[in-house]
């Protein structure tokens, strides 16, 4: 079942259920079963809605406007050169811990919605990710116990602005502009996938395939991953982990692959649908 985030039809935000072309509101302008996605896992009602769904107010998937899978996390926590490939590209190769930074919620952004970069930059660049989201209160979690913490997954474009974030050691900087974390178009509850190491990330720039890589491919995985994040923070339902991007950046490519005006960037992963975004230039 895919969930999302989106505008409802009097311009408030809201969340419901995307299916056969339909977006059904559950929201609060429509069945009003929670106040947004967020809240939904926190109450336990994401991926536990039946076939109810189908009453609630809706419109077609196509002219609804898509926000971030979740608009309101607490946290997104991101990793870094985490899939073998982008260490060798990188050559941060045999890390001893997971590279960890922050990204603010406010510089997220829904599908379709353009990615805006930054006047000042010339070297702006796509991360195509997996992101999962926590279902309920973690702290200490151990790694096998890591999955009963998901609630769900979503595709993930953590845009970046290279020199902003290689300027100095911490990345924060260039990985917080406004309108550079794509995320969605839906989330999609763990229960409903199966093995995601199975699952296949593919980022296309204007049609070009750049990354390509099997979850399985990650250097930590997604249990270590909560594990470590979980050792140090408590994460609450709706947080979020990123959990790192293939080889094929655009900054180590020859020539270079790093993004222009106009450049349209989708992240399509199994089972999870395709994140599509087009650069703007912003001042």
């Amino acid at each position: 079942m895919n969930y999302a985030s989106f505008v409802s039809a009097d311009g408030s935000p809201t969340w419901g259920i995307i299916a056969d072309g339909q977006a059904y509101d559950l929201g609060p302008s429509g069945a009003n079963l929670a106040h947004t996605l967020r809240a939904a896992v926190e109450q336990g009602i994401f991926g536990t809605v039946g076939e109810e769904y189908r009453n609630a107010p809706s419109r077609a998937e196509a002219v609804i406007e898509f926000l971030p899978a979740v608009t309101d996390p607490g946290k997104v926590i991101c990793i870094g050169v985490n899939y073998r490939s982008h260490q060798e590209e990188s050559g941060k190769t045999e890390q001893k811990a997971p590279t960890v930074f922050t990204r603010f919620a406010d510089s997220q952004m829904g599908h379709l919605q353009p990615a805006q970069m930054p006047a000042t930059t010339t070297k702006f660049d796509y991360e195509g990710e997996v992101a999962l989201v926590i279902s309920k209160e973690a702290f200490h979690v151990a790694e096998e116990d890591a999955f009963d913490y998901v609630a769900g997954y979503a595709a993930y474009n953590d845009l970046s602005v290279r020199d902003w974030q290689l300027a100095a050691s911490q990345w924060i900087p260039g990985k917080n502009f406004p309108g550079t974390g794509g995320f969605g178009p839906y989330l999609v509850p763990a229960a409903d996938l199966g093995d995601v190491n199975a699952l296949t990330l593919e980022t296309r720039v204007n049609g070009d395939i750049r990354q390509k890589a099997s979850v399985s491919d990650l250097y930590f995985t997604i249990p270590q991953l909560i594990a470590y994040v979980t050792g140090f923070t408590k994460l609450s339902p709706g947080d979020v982990i990123v959990t790192g991007t293939p080889g094929g950046v655009g900054l180590f490519m020859e020539p270079s692959g790093l993004l222009s005006e106009g450049d349209v960037v989708e992240v399509e992963i199994t089972g999870l649908g395709t994140l599509k975004n087009t650069v703007e230039l912003v001042s």
